[in-house]
């Protein structure tokens, strides 16, 4: 069934809000304010509060609107359908935009604060890119064939490519000299693509043969789990505020996406914790869900004298920061591993009041019993890390609820052409 509608207004998941007779829908590959035909998924005559659809032709263009950079990414009707760009057809400043408003949005209508705008910072050297080449991981999965190809939404069709717009130049470099797009995998198979981005070199400005030189065996291409080219233990650096920070990753394992997102996070959390313990002499920070150490590391190398407790759930992400801190020299870090909110009921006498928390959840956020105990443990300053809006405008109503205010709010488009996007906001305590 297809139906021509007016876009009213952004909505989650990359898809904007319409209504037919009364319904609503969420449409996919459109923008506010469009005239467009659209073609509903079926079953289109459920009884669901709304239906959803993807646009097939636009009658009225919003000035945000751009020809899809990756066409095979865009919508269906244009050939495309194989995900993961789900803002393709919205233009950089278009995509700032639509990410503020989502945030603003949740933020008033779940965390039940009014906020004016979200800004959003957008990443160096992501203009001059147009919004591609930024993924220093990629997932693909081998079609019938044995070849290395992407599912298409909503199906179990594979299509095949031959390169990934949105993997950095370094990562396409590293899969073309290893011949992933023209292998032959066994059917089925899942294929993992890792190659942090290298930090002393121009990498759009050097020849191939010098950046492959440069990343030597720095990267994986693991298959199935086992690691088929490269190295299982990869190694990253940070640099922030001048200061160089290295770490091991597990070639499988989690690290931020974009090139550029771990300098940028850390150096904005780092910013927030110094002026929060200013002119503390004596200071505790909790790093809760801590991964492997990125923000660990720099907050117990500045903070000297400070005593840090992390916590994180992953073992091999925990075996890897203990590995990252005992490198670095580091002794005034105590690492707990297991579940956030199990641990913190046992955390040891002299870290159990914190000053500072930083966390950093995954996408379901902390949720109301990590934030009921950091709040019992008295913490002054909460430094939360979002991956996504709406479970951050949850946790903001619960921390609000139990005595915090929020004081800063900063998002970061590290997920460049589609609809995630990285949020730190700052709670203080309210006095009395």
């Amino acid at each position: 069934m297809q139906a021509t509608v007016r876009i009213e207004r952004y909505a989650d998941q990359g898809r904007c809000v319409a209504h037919i007779d009364g319904r609503v829908v969420f449409v996919r590959f459109a923008l506010p304010g469009e005239l467009v035909k659209i073609a509903l998924d079926e079953p289109y005559d459920r009884d669901d509060r709304f239906w959803t659809g993807e646009v097939v032709e636009v009658v009225e263009p919003s000035p945000d609107r751009v020809e899809p950079s990756w066409p095979l990414a865009g919508p269906l009707a244009q050939g495309g359908g194989v995900g993961g760009a789900d803002l393709i057809h919205v233009s950089l400043e278009g995509q700032l935009k639509w990410k503020s408003a989502i945030i603003t949005e949740q933020m008033r209508r779940m965390g039940h604060v009014e906020l004016e705008d979200v800004p959003v910072a957008r990443m160096s050297g992501d203009v001059d890119e147009k919004g591609l080449h930024w993924r220093t991981r990629i997932e693909l999965i081998a079609d019938e064939a044995g070849r290395a190809s992407m599912r298409k939404r909503g199906t179990h069709t594979r299509v095949r490519i031959d390169t990934m717009p949105l993997a950095t130049r370094s990562l396409l470099a590293v899969a073309r000299a290893n011949g992933v797009w023209d292998d032959e995998f066994k059917p089925g198979a899942k294929i993992r693509i890792a190659v942090p981005e290298p930090r002393d070199i121009h990498v759009s400005r050097v020849s191939n043969k010098t950046l492959l030189e440069t990343i030597g065996d720095n990267y994986a291409i693991v298959v199935d789990g086992h690691v088929r080219a490269g190295s299982k233990r990869l190694k990253e650096v940070v640099d922030v505020d001048g200061k160089r920070y290295k770490f091991g990753i597990d070639a499988g394992g989690f690290w931020q996406m974009h090139r550029m997102a771990p300098l940028a996070l850390a150096k904005h959390v780092m910013k927030l914790v110094s002026e929060q313990l200013q002119g503390v002499q004596s200071a505790t920070i909790w790093d809760l869900y801590s991964g492997s150490g990125l923000f660990t590391l720099p907050l117990a190398k500045t903070f000297h004298h400070a005593g840090v407790l992390s916590i994180e759930g992953g073992h091999i992400a925990v075996r890897n920061a203990e590995r990252n801190l005992h490198i670095g020299k580091v002794g005034n870090v105590t690492t707990m591993q297991g579940d956030v909110l199990r641990k913190l009921r046992n955390v040891p006498e002299g870290l159990a009041h914190p000053d500072v928390v930083v966390l950093d959840p995954p996408r379901a956020g902390a949720k109301a019993a990590v934030c009921k105990q950091i709040a019992e443990a008295g913490a002054r300053s909460v430094i939360y890390v979002a991956c996504d809006p709406t479970s951050l405008a949850r946790d903001t109503a619960t921390l609000v609820k139990l005595g915090y205010e929020l004081r800063h709010i900063q998002a970061f488009d590290i997920y460049p052409m589609t609809h995630h996007v990285e949020t730190i906001a700052l709670f203080v305590r309210r006095e009395g």
